[in-house]
């Protein structure tokens, strides 16, 4: 495998080779999509279309995820407010890392200027993050900075970390999104279906939505409407596509 380095990283972002897809979220009780996760990919000129998962940590380690989340949000906005002016009203979930809100002012100067450049209302963008930010005193600060801006906050991978859950109650998020990882031996193993029950249940006496990622099969769908899941993520609903991709099954 190719090692790519933080020089290669720099010149995608100068050189405009990152791209975003996008994954449909899809709300189990108004039985449309109504939301989507914006996923980074970088179109490599050798390698192809590479996922994030072979870039993410070299820019987390070089500093660059700073340069590449601020793109993101911005690139994020400018479609769904492209989206809005065609009708259709989507939330867009963008992932933010712990990394990138280390400067708060400087984030929150990204935040607004995203929105402002690309008119889209604070109340369609959603901030994702994972809960191991619930273990850090300054990030939470931040976090209710944020949500003072109108944009809404969601748990990202809830159940993959170590945090505290006594953490939940001063988390001002809107959504809780349960780790894939519990859906792979959904509905078989009832060890699983127990903890996303608990979740879900814990999540809603929080007054927060919950979303299951991950679905793939739909004796997971019809398993997670029963506990009472609100919206899914995953294979079955739709793979993350580029947006001309998307905007088709959108406007349908």
């Amino acid at each position: 495998m190719t090692t790519l380095t933080a020089q290669d990283l720099l010149d995608a972002l100068n050189g405009q080779q990152l791209r975003l897809h996008y994954q449909p979220q899809f709300d189990l009780f108004r039985q449309s999509v109504t939301g989507v996760e914006a996923l980074v990919r970088w179109q490599h000129p050798r390698l192809g279309l590479l996922p994030p998962d072979r870039f993410i940590p070299l820019a987390e380690a070089s500093g660059l995820i700073v340069p590449l989340g601020s793109w993101v949000l911005s690139e994020a906005c400018r479609q769904a407010a492209e989206w809005r002016r065609a009708g259709r009203m989507v939330t867009i979930g963008v992932n933010v890392s712990v990394r990138q809100m280390g400067a708060a002012a400087g984030f929150l100067d990204v935040l607004r200027q995203s929105l402002e450049e690309s008119g889209l209302p604070p109340e369609q963008l959603q901030l994702e993050v994972t809960e191991s930010i619930l273990m850090d005193e300054q990030a939470l600060s931040l976090l209710s900075k944020l949500r003072n801006t109108g944009v809404s906050l969601a748990i990202d991978d809830f159940g993959a970390g170590y945090s505290s859950l006594s953490y939940l109650k001063r988390f001002p998020a809107s959504t809780l999104k349960i780790d894939k990882g519990f859906m792979d031996s959904l509905p078989a193993s009832l060890a699983d279906c127990m903890l996303v029950d608990g979740i879900t249940r814990l999540a809603h006496s929080f007054g927060m939505q919950v979303l299951a990622e991950g679905v793939e099969h739909q004796e997971q769908i019809d398993v997670l409407h029963w506990m009472g899941c609100d919206m899914l993520q995953g294979y079955a609903i739709g793979r993350p596509a580029a947006a001309d991709m998307l905007t088709k099954t959108l406007m349908q």
